[in-house]
């Protein structure tokens, strides 16, 4: 059984992170698009954002990586993605429509980028697919 002190330790350092300003900076670092990404069988070149989005921390989680040559601790912080938009055109809609998607950002004990996990809804209204070829 894990200690509740280490979670307690967690949470208040998550209470010193502002995750607002990660999620804001890592989206203007790619542009507010995803270049390559596959959904079910299809692949498409880019992803992007018709208006801007944000990003809410919905869970956050530690991991150690065992093997001995690549022993690694990690923070996994996953935000949920939405539109800032609340009508289309005459149309006006709910923040669950809003909502585009996940983005997992995974970085070391020092806060260093380490990868990122997208899942996105295609069909939103607030976002824009480019299709690549079909890669067989």
């Amino acid at each position: 059984m894990i200690d509740e002190r280490l979670w307690n330790e967690f949470a208040e350092m998550l209470t010193q992170i502002d995750t607002a300003a990660i999620i804001r900076g890592h989206l203007e670092k790619c542009n507010h698009k995803i270049k390559g990404y596959w959904h079910a069988s299809e692949y498409y070149e880019e992803i992007g954002f018709l208006d801007s989005i944000a990003g809410e921390l919905v869970s956050a989680s530690l991991g150690i990586t065992k093997r001995e040559q690549d022993k690694q601790n990690w923070i996994q912080l996953k935000f949920l993605l939405s539109s800032d938009a609340k009508s289309t055109g005459d149309k006006s809609i709910s923040d669950y429509e809003t909502r585009i998607g996940e983005l997992t950002l995974i970085f070391n004990s020092q806060m260093e980028f380490l990868d990122e996990k997208w899942l996105i809804n295609i069909k939103s209204p607030f976002v824009f697919a480019t299709k690549g070829a079909q890669v067989s």
